[in-house]
């Protein structure tokens, strides 16, 4: 047995996995059930649970787009129509961007893709949700796998692609049967195959396949890294995946809410789409809610609802600190309630660009603790290739410490910006390049907290000395 930070079930903790099935909302004598089962020969696979999805909040008035009725091939039905031309324009016209958090245009990666002539090409689903406090796609792909499935078939229409895979993380596995049900079940009716979708000469399949369990392959290349049964870390761009990208051929790889937007948005007609949302900014968001609130779960939002409207549909409890988009993300303070939530990227407007997330931690939570959290998460998750990550997130760590014990001086705080700035220049990937994100946003937007854990003097090696604790090892040493 061991500690994991997140499993991907953070709206239903206390969770565990036993033999990579889920066992939720436990309690002390939950847990001693489970173990007399598990004693009197009973599978985990025969007792555990079925995760809920808690859907708390989609748009009213049949505003929703991801939880609307869905009907299998709707979307498909539409391609003879429209070309992958015509897809691509719709892509365009819809501003769709990539869920996943970097927010790179859907349309103009497909477009990419299509351009290069070399084949076969493939669709990668990315599938493989490690962000701590992130379960959307954990929830799309339980509630509504047929719209993902649906939105690669759309892909690889669009881009001349013959192989779909979707790339699970492996502590979803216990998804799998039902995930292999639904691409049965669009083989069936002829949605994948030969001729798929009853349009001639598209030839197109998906298969899964599961992930090892580690955070760095959220990154596209070394996800596709671990796909070609290599170390997961990523690669050094000199080519981007529309080019060469699985087995060195291109590829598009997307986000499962990506996927899912785009069978939606053909369905509902690209005009219909625009109606939700916010100029510059349309549509619907999924975001995974969890931490110190009445109602942890997933809420689909429309572009710019802000965080105070957030904060009250899920019955936050006296929010202090808030972690958007993961530790990766942005933290911010509840000062900053009247932020909206957008796509936009204005540093006048100061919008948040939310990937997926908002973890609420309320006045009685210990700062530094979240961040030594955070730190020691980064630590482990680093594949280890480059140095400024390496020994970067260690340094950060240690720095965290002091501060924890009292010993931290301004020396402290100058090289903890040091190595952030050297890590965000110097690493080769996001996760060196944004794991001192937290950090340094605490200590600019909680000066008054931080006040209290830094001292006056440099002298910090004096400070906080327990002589106690120093002796206790050798008061109780027996020879």
């Amino acid at each position: 047995m061991y500690e994991t930070p997140c499993i991907g079930l953070s709206d239903q903790e206390p969770a565990a996995l036993i033999d990579f099935y889920p066992f939720t909302n436990l309690n002390a004598l939950k847990v001693k059930e489970i173990i007399q089962k598990i004693k009197h020969g009973k599978s985990p696979s025969e007792i555990c649970d079925k995760p809920l999805d808690n859907i708390r909040f989609t748009p009213a008035n049949n505003r929703t787009i991801f939880f609307a009725p869905y009907q299998r091939g709707q979307a498909i039905s539409k391609l003879n129509e429209l070309g992958p031309d015509g897809v691509i324009e719709q892509l365009r016209i819809s501003e769709l961007s990539g869920r996943g958090g970097a927010f790179f245009p859907t349309g103009k990666k497909w477009e990419a893709c299509r351009s290069f002539k070399d084949s076969p090409k493939f669709i990668i689903c990315n599938a493989d949700e490690g962000e701590p406090g992130t379960f959307k796609d954990r929830v799309l792909l339980n509630n509504q796998p047929g719209s993902v499935l649906e939105g690669m078939i759309i892909a690889g229409f669009t881009v001349g692609a013959a192989y779909g895979i979707i790339y699970l993380r492996g502590e979803y596995q216990w998804l799998v049967e039902k995930l292999e049900q639904e691409i049965d079940a669009f083989r069936a009716l002829g949605l994948l195959g030969n001729n798929a979708g009853g349009i001639k000469d598209f030839n197109f399949d998906i298969r899964i396949e599961i992930g090892a369990g580690a955070y760095v392959c959220g990154e596209e290349t070394a996800l596709l890294e671990s796909m070609e049964g290599k170390r997961g870390e990523p690669r050094t761009k000199w080519f981007y995946p529309v080019e060469k990208g699985y087995l060195q051929l291109p590829t598009v790889v997307n986000n499962v809410e990506t996927f899912a937007s785009v069978a939606r948005l053909l369905s509902l007609g690209t005009f219909e789409y625009l109606k939700r949302g916010m100029p510059g900014s349309p549509g619907t968001k999924l975001i995974s809610l969890s931490g110190d609130c009445k109602l942890p779960g997933i809420y689909e939002i429309e572009w710019g609802m802000t965080v105070a409207e957030l904060l009250d549909l899920c019955g936050a409890e006296d929010p202090y600190f808030i972690q958007v988009s993961g530790p990766s993300g942005e933290c911010i303070s509840v000062k900053e309630k009247y932020r909206r939530i957008s796509m936009l990227d204005l540093l006048a407007q100061k919008d948040i660009r939310c990937g997926g997330s908002f973890m609420i931690f309320n006045s009685s939570r210990d700062i530094v603790d979240i961040l030594i959290n955070f730190s020691e998460f980064f630590k482990h998750e680093s594949c280890g290739a480059c140095t400024p990550c390496r020994a970067g997130n260690f340094i950060i760590e240690r720095k965290l410490e002091r501060l924890q014990n009292g010993l931290a001086d301004a020396n402290d705080l100058k090289e903890l910006k040091s190595w952030s700035s050297i890590m965000k220049a110097t690493s080769r990937c996001g996760l060196g390049k944004t794991a001192s994100n937290s950090v340094i946003q605490s200590l600019e937007k909680f000066e008054d907290y931080f006040a209290t854990r830094f001292a006056g003097t440099d002298n910090s090696i004096y400070r906080k000395f327990d002589h106690h604790a120093a002796i206790t090892q050798y008061e109780h040493y027996k020879p």
